[in-house]
């Protein structure tokens, strides 16, 4: 058989050989601050999202790496994004920021400014998209779990969430909305209007509950991205 021939025999070993290799696995960075670095430790919500998407037999298709950092703020993740994202070649960013934003405002005076959280929060958005990063949004969830609007940042934290909301239909973006689910949440398992307990332990960082209720939603929104 000459070399002429082997040509389309070995173009077809090819290609019949790589449709039956496995998918490679999305890499799938959460950027955020302090309730996504715990979201990597035991019961935080993305262990117990690798839980979710090993019961549904899809270990082999997902990579999930926490990428958070106490404190932050979206210019913290606009000035980081280089070296704790980008060098990492993520397939998928999931953007879960906004508590120390409007958190710090009152409680230290380091917020950020309304205008300048938009600003900053294009950015990332943008220069994620830049290097064929899917990305998907989520809201701050809560400061204080009273499902009443008595939480003393609720106004502000729904003014935040409604931004991101609209910058994410705006754009096509999937989003993943915590705000609304904790608030439901809250109403229908929260008859005392007590302000911590029922999905986070300190008003802001996750309980077991709180872990589990962040995992399943920002699963869904995953897998949609399929």
């Amino acid at each position: 058989m000459t070399a002429r021939h082997l040509i389309p025999i070995l173009l077809i070993m090819t290609s019949t050989l790589a449709a039956t290799l496995p998918d490679k696995s999305k890499k799938v960075i959460f950027f955020g601050d302090s309730i996504t670095q715990a979201g990597v430790n035991p019961g935080g919500y993305i262990v117990k999202m690798d839980s979710i998407i090993k019961a549904a037999g899809e270990s082999d298709q997902y990579q999930l790496i926490g990428a958070g950092i106490g404190g932050n703020k979206i210019y913290d993740l606009y000035l980081r994004m280089e070296q704790d994202v980008l060098a990492k070649s993520p397939d998928i960013v999931v953007v879960y920021i906004g508590v120390n934003d409007v958190w710090h405002k009152s409680s230290s005076g380091t917020g950020t400014d309304y205008d300048k959280f938009g600003r900053f929060y294009e950015a990332v958005v943008k220069k994620l998209q830049a290097a064929g990063i899917r990305v998907i949004l989520a809201t701050p969830a809560v400061i204080g779990e009273r499902h009443d609007n008595s939480n003393a940042q609720d106004g502000d934290l729904n003014h935040y969430s409604n931004w991101i909301r609209k910058y994410a239909a705006a754009n096509g973006l999937p989003l993943v909305d915590l705000r609304s689910s904790f608030q439901s949440h809250s109403r229908a398992n929260n008859p005392r209007n007590e302000e911590k307990g029922i999905l986070t332990t300190d008003r802001v960082h996750l309980n077991a509950a709180g872990n589990l209720l962040v995992a399943e939603e920002m699963w869904k929104a995953i897998r949609g991205l399929n």
